[in-house]
């Protein structure tokens, strides 16, 4: 991942119903939640449920897969990965300097963590 990449989809993140809908979708795991749901348990109108959903899937943070006529939508867990590698890649210039990350220090762990 490179800086512009890493940019664009941490100001994704940086609005508070986007942050809010990726979290929810991380927590529902890779089945996903379909738009209609994620925009009533979060209170949001679907037209702007719609707009946020587009902005994370545009960025590669989520992605839909149309079921009949409702779109199922997931968190990209690899795109989440390669986030946190991104942002702590040499973090203190290898030193274990963040407590929490250790438990979660590799892809396998992370996934594990995750489930």
């Amino acid at each position: 991942m490179d800086t512009l990449n890493a940019a664009e989809i941490l100001s994704a993140l940086g609005h508070e119903s986007r942050l809010s809908i990726f979290r929810l979708l991380v927590e529902a795991g890779p089945e996903g939640i379909n738009a209609g749901a994620i925009g009533e348990r979060l209170e949001i109108q679907p037209a702007t449920a719609s707009f946020h959903l587009a902005h994370l899937t545009r960025v590669g943070l989520i992605k839909g897969k149309r079921e009949s006529r409702f779109i199922h939508y997931s968190a990209n867990y690899e795109t989440m990965d390669d986030l946190i590698a991104f942002l702590t890649n040499n973090c203190c210039q290898g030193a274990s300097c963040l407590p929490k990350t250790v438990e979660v220090n590799s892809v396998t762990k992370r996934r594990r963590a995750a489930s």
